[in-house]
């Protein structure tokens, strides 16, 4: 299996599709990994653009470090990805937590080698309710969280795909095998990193990062979301990027890769090939 090496010494996985076209590299959300995009990667690269997905750290069948499972690590493993597959004309797609590392990307190595952002259901520009940041979500949504993960993660994995994550709590009928793979996935995930994960995807300020967003940007996001509602995330992050392309998707929940899967796969394709 292809691995890059981070400067710590954590092996990253990854995985790269149709190789020959115009690279896309696929970030997933917690605490998943680069399965979540295998629909998405696929259609990609049968639609002639090479499609990359790799397993944060701690996630998957990359590197179950104790350190370095934070937003500036995850940033600069991602850059060591694309350093290492010397990468340019790069599009970034994020999904959730996925989104933060593409930003924090930007962020910390430019623009250089990328071309495109895409951020679809994603957590920029800061989920966590501070003082200047007062219409995000409290404290304790993200404790509950902890506590679950600390308590029975196994359960609250469930609990999560049962739910607020594929909006089966709704009146969305979600196969259940969605529900199954998210469960596997996450289970693959390290305990410390999907621990550590949840500060870095909640707390972490991408408001910096986005200022510095200077290529074509595409924010989709659903407004019925109950993981990164469309208030939070969606909606604000496309006012603070110039020139930025909001699709909003009425009615859908926060796992638009699977739940809306071939209108999400339809306007990647037409950004892309924009």
């Amino acid at each position: 299996m292809p691995y890059v090496t981070a400067d710590d010494g954590a092996r990253i996985f990854y995985k790269d599709w149709g190789v020959d076209g115009t690279p896309v590299i696929l970030s997933h959300g917690w605490p998943l990994n680069a399965d979540a995009w295998e629909a998405t990667a696929l259609f990609l690269a049968e639609h002639g653009h090479r499609a990359i997905a790799h397993d944060r750290r701690g996630h998957g069948r990359s590197s179950q470090t104790w350190d370095g499972n934070e937003m500036d690590t995850y940033a600069d493993d991602l850059a060591c990805l694309v350093e290492a597959l010397d990468l340019s004309d790069l599009t970034l797609v994020g999904h959730s937590t996925g989104g933060g590392e593409v930003v924090h990307y930007v962020g910390r190595h430019g623009t250089a080698r990328v071309a495109r952002l895409v951020l679809v259901s994603a957590v920029p520009p800061l989920m966590l309710r501070t003082d200047d940041n007062p219409d995000g979500l409290p404290i304790e949504v993200f404790d509950d969280i902890r506590a679950g993960e600390a308590a029975n993660r196994s359960q609250l994995y469930r609990d999560l795909a049962d739910g607020p994550f594929f909006g089966h709590n709704r009146d969305h009928d979600v196969a259940q095998g969605f529900r199954d793979a998210f469960w596997l996935q996450s289970m693959a995930c390290g305990h410390r990193a999907a621990y550590e994960c949840i500060a870095a995807f909640s707390a972490t300020d991408f408001r910096p990062d986005l200022e510095k967003v200077d290529v074509p940007t595409l924010v989709i996001h659903g407004d019925d979301d109950q993981i990164v509602p469309f208030e939070v995330g969606g909606a604000r992050s496309a006012a603070m990027v110039d020139g930025a392309e909001l699709k909003v998707y009425e009615g859908s929940g926060h796992a638009l890769p699977d739940t809306d899967r071939d209108r999400l796969h339809a306007d990647l394709l037409a950004f892309i090939d924009s």
